[in-house]
């Protein structure tokens, strides 16, 4: 099969290679008219530039970084499909690096990956999002890069959720629902989510009048094991919860199993909910109460205005995304035995 090459579409446009060039690299000063005719000609000859040619032209390696150290492989993936999605609406790559952010040299680890890569910028995920020697570093070096749930989102581009809010509006359901021994299985405290839904629990609890209780509030980290630990430490108080809400699904899912396992009944003896909203909320049963946070949206949104700045198309920003509450089976009423 014959390659289709630039040449081919400058003479389908009518045009010459160089201003070829010039569209497939977003160069501000073409014309709208002019680049949709070189878009049509792409697409009809079903011409891919080869990715070295453009880095040549370009002083690019149109190649976009994704750095995670997360536990959560479902959370992961959706940010990774969103993030791709956006690069290759731009004809960009996407590397994607698992790291230890607590590792001494972590920093040292990212610098080797910009240096043996040169990505045109990072995507950071949280606790990445939040470590001040790594954003020196970028700063410091002028390495683009685009944050998702920054603690400190002033002067970062980006995108972060209404987290605290989301959390404060799960313990509202449950306490609609009539319940008032609510637990809350804490996020890991390296990263900012977890902070925002520990703030928007007590939020909710203070909200409907009840106290907090330090036995209710047990520490996980964002992962399935952690949650089926914690919820074995509550299932042995005298005094059981009768609703649980979860830091995030992972560690819901582990509060479930770890139910099953006790032999305790979701939700006719206790209710069970998320945060996240990943495709295992709907895998589990009973399906999980949770709340939508739409991650693939957030990777994908994060790496337009990352792109933005990289191809100086225009001002990047901190973008806010909605959640919204997915009410399923898990939650119900307190059972009145």
């Amino acid at each position: 099969m014959t390659r289709v090459t630039m040449s081919d579409v400058a003479r389908m446009v009518g045009t010459s290679k160089k201003t070829i060039s010039r569209v497939l690299n977003n160069d501000p000063n073409v014309s709208e008219s002019l680049r949709q005719r070189v878009q049509s000609a792409v697409e009809a000859l079903n011409y891919r530039p080869l990715t070295s040619a453009r880095s040549l032209a370009s002083n690019r390696s149109f190649m976009i970084g994704l750095l995670y150290d997360n536990r959560s492989p479902s959370y992961i993936m959706e940010v990774q499909a969103g993030v791709l999605e956006a690069c290759e609406a731009q004809h960009y790559s996407m590397m994607v690096q698992p790291l230890v952010s607590a590792a001494a040299d972590f920093v040292e680890r990212v610098e080797d990956i910009l240096t043996r890569h040169q990505p045109d910028g990072l995507i950071l995920t949280p606790p990445i999002t939040d470590h001040p020697p790594l954003l020196d570093c970028l700063h410091e070096n002028g390495v683009p890069f685009a944050s998702i749930a920054p603690r400190q989102p002033e002067n970062c581009i980006g995108v972060m959720l209404r987290e605290r809010e989301a959390a404060a509006a799960m313990v509202d359901h449950l306490v609609s629902l009539g319940h008032r021994r609510i637990a809350h299985i804490l996020g890991d405290p390296e990263h900012g989510a977890g902070i925002w839904r520990l703030a928007g629990y007590r939020d909710g609890l203070e909200r409907a009048g009840l106290k907090e209780d330090p036995a209710y509030m047990v520490q996980g980290r964002f992962s399935f094991e952690s949650g089926v630990e914690a919820m074995r430490q509550l299932l042995a108080l005298p005094h059981r919860p009768t609703a649980v809400f979860a830091g995030d699904d992972d560690m819901a899912v582990g509060a479930i199993w770890a139910a099953a396992e006790a032999g305790v009944s979701i939700p006719r003896d206790m209710s069970i909910c998320g945060f996240d909203d990943t495709t295992m909320a709907t895998q589990v049963w009973p399906p999980l109460t949770t709340i939508h946070q739409p991650v693939r949206e957030m990777g994908r949104r994060a790496t337009q205005e990352l792109l933005l700045r990289v191809l100086n198309k225009g001002e990047p920003r901190m973008v806010e995304v909605d959640y919204n509450m997915c009410i399923r089976a898990s939650t119900a009423p307190p059972s009145q035995r």
